[in-house]
């Protein structure tokens, strides 16, 4: 009897101890408890210490409140003008809410992420490959915005969404490459002949100055010599003498230039140019 009583005793401390285990629950910061009772939401447990009804309640799902990084996976999205790049985001979120959270969705880990890459996608679906490069904070912007309201009926709040790349995709680059290199080729052509022509019409305005200028030599010379034929008109009387020695003059001066030549080796004058000059001369002598 003494040990039956014994056992009893003991059986009815090991199920002391186990109550008040199961009954005394010590919540660490950063973390929310939810307990059921009988199997339907009862109440949340805060940090510190919490006393439960064993074996009536318990705790279903140990939820934490700190910050939450949520990676998103690299995907592939093609924008409007039908170009592939890839993309992937981090996601930070804090669940406020820890009942919506466990009972508003299965997962909502998985679920937001799948949001996130979702409405992304779209997102930059809108875009051109160009615009989708170079607006990062937009991108940001809009897929927050999208997002937040869908969360919070699960109890989470989305505290920031970070786009960590927007590539193109292999071929695409190396399109792009092709692209570029043939556009450069194209303004080396385009400069190259923009400069033959500008060097075209400072040569073609260097004759036009230099045959104007030779024109207006040529007017001034003319001048010149009309000139000098009065002169001599007024001096002498004979109307021809003076144009003839100018001319003669003039061809004289030809020939001098014309020996003054490294490559001269004969000087070819007119067989009766003794006999002009002798005319001429005699002529003045009459006179």
């Amino acid at each position: 009897m003494e040990i039956e009583a014994l056992n009893i005793v003991i059986v009815i401390v090991v199920a002391i101890i186990i109550t008040f285990y199961k009954g005394i629950n010590i919540v660490p910061q950063g973390e929310e408890w939810v307990v059921e009772r009988l199997g339907k939401f009862s109440r949340t447990l805060n940090p510190g210490l919490n006393i439960i009804v064993p074996y009536i309640e318990a705790v279903r799902q140990k939820i934490t409140t700190r910050d939450i990084i949520l990676d998103i996976p690299q995907q592939e999205v093609i924008t409007r003008d039908n170009a592939v790049i890839l993309t992937n985001a981090v996601a930070f979120i804090r669940v406020t809410n820890p009942r919506d959270a466990l009972y508003g969705i299965e997962d909502f880990r998985l679920a937001i992420q799948q949001l996130v890459m979702t409405t992304l996608r779209s997102i930059l679906g809108e875009m051109t490959l160009d615009e989708a490069l170079s607006n990062r904070e937009q991108i940001k912007t809009r897929l927050k915005d999208q997002i937040v309201d869908d969360v919070a009926d699960w109890g989470v709040t989305v505290k920031s969404v970070e786009i960590q790349d927007i590539s193109p995709s292999a071929s695409m680059q190396d399109s792009m490459e092709r692209q570029a290199a043939a556009e450069r080729e194209r303004r080396a052509i385009e400069t190259t002949a923009e400069g033959n022509k500008n060097a075209a019409i400072l040569e073609a305005d260097g004759k036009l100055a230099a045959a104007e200028r030779e024109a207006k030599a040529q007017i001034v010379l003319a001048n010149a010599s009309a000139e000098a034929i009065r002169m001599i008109s007024d001096n002498i009387q004979d109307k021809e003498l003076p144009a003839m020695f100018l001319l003669g003059d003039r061809y004289i001066n030809s020939l001098e230039k014309i020996s003054e030549s490294p490559n001269s080796k004969f000087v070819i004058y007119p067989a009766d140019l003794q006999g002009a000059i002798k005319g001429m001369l005699g002529n003045v002598f009459k006179k």
